[in-house]
């Protein structure tokens, strides 16, 4: 079957079994293209919630569509691979968590997204690496857990410096394989462009950007900013968005040997076209478990913002 046949079934079965296909931004740039709506993991999850449909396809990592099945659990969410995971996400674990917490009793617990349900569950409140920053700030407590990634967790205290941190040992090895020596060459090689970097990468990799986002935001930064040159580091699945969106600017990946996550690659079209046929891989939460990661991520969702 051709790539444009598989397309056309896959736009058929999605409307005929009122579904909501999500890709999020690190996908393979055949699935962004084919997806409802793309973003990151928390948007596509809130989307998910809105939506009237009836099923959730959700292309991405495990711990996403589990995001997803939490905040609408009356929807079927659908992982079309199901081992599509995510090391970061798998650094820590609930048991892990809890011994964490009894020794650093006094803590409050912040939680990256990009973790499991049941890591959720463990948690006081959840964070984006678009919001980390306002989240903390947001507490009254000066003692921070701050799970699963250590990077981003770094980067929030480095603009907390009135509060005391607690990081947990997880990385995301995408990121955190961006060493300094490729962005210094990167930017050797294109001086007239801005470095642009994800707050998981490593905190010597964030002194040399001259911005500092989550995906949500590189978006923006590089569609307002008057530069027609930038140098990414982040994820090479966000480039497909940036050249759609903005023809007349060149985008060059701060290393593209390192920034390309294999799990992220993973679902293809002939999965994503299985999953409407067999209306599976199902992914779904426990409710006891569900009911509490529900409320970190509520609490997450209160924070003000600026």
């Amino acid at each position: 079957m051709s790539q444009e046949q598989i397309k056309k079934d896959i736009r058929r079965l999605a409307q005929e079994r009122n579904a909501l296909i999500l890709a999020h931004n690190y996908q393979r740039d055949e699935i962004q293209e084919i997806a409802d709506i793309t973003g990151d993991s928390l948007a596509l999850s809130m989307e998910a919630a809105r939506t009237d449909k009836d099923i959730i396809v959700f292309c991405g990592v495990h711990f996403m569509a589990e995001s997803a099945a939490i905040l609408a659990p009356d929807k079927k969410v659908l992982l079309p691979r199901l081992d599509a995971g995510c090391p970061m996400a798998d650094m820590v674990t609930a048991e892990g968590l809890r011994a964490f917490k009894k020794q650093h009793p006094e803590a409050t617990v912040v939680t990256y997204v990009n973790s499991t349900a049941a890591t959720k569950a463990e948690t006081d409140i959840c964070c984006t690496s678009a919001n980390a920053l306002r989240v903390v700030r947001s507490l009254p407590t000066r003692e921070i857990i701050f799970t699963p990634d250590r990077n981003l967790g770094r980067y929030v205290a480095s603009h907390c410096p009135e509060k005391t941190f607690h990081f947990w040992k997880g990385f995301c090895p995408t990121h955190d394989n961006l060493r300094a020596d490729a962005v210094l060459k990167a930017k050797a090689e294109h001086p007239d462009a801005p470095f642009v970097a994800h707050p998981e990468c490593l905190p010597e990799v964030l002194e040399l950007a001259d911005h500092i986002c989550s995906t949500s935001g590189m978006y923006e930064y590089v569609h307002t900013h008057p530069s027609k040159k930038f140098i990414i580091g982040t994820e090479m699945g966000i480039l497909y968005r940036m050249r759609k969106e903005n023809p007349d600017k060149e985008f060059i990946l701060a290393d593209p040997e390192v920034l390309i996550c294999p799990n992220m690659k993973l679902i293809n079209l002939e999965d994503l076209l299985e999953a409407l046929q067999t209306l599976a891989p199902v992914v779904t939460v426990p409710e006891n478990i569900r009911q509490r990661a529900r409320l970190a991520l509520d609490r997450m969702l209160a924070v003000p913002r600026d």
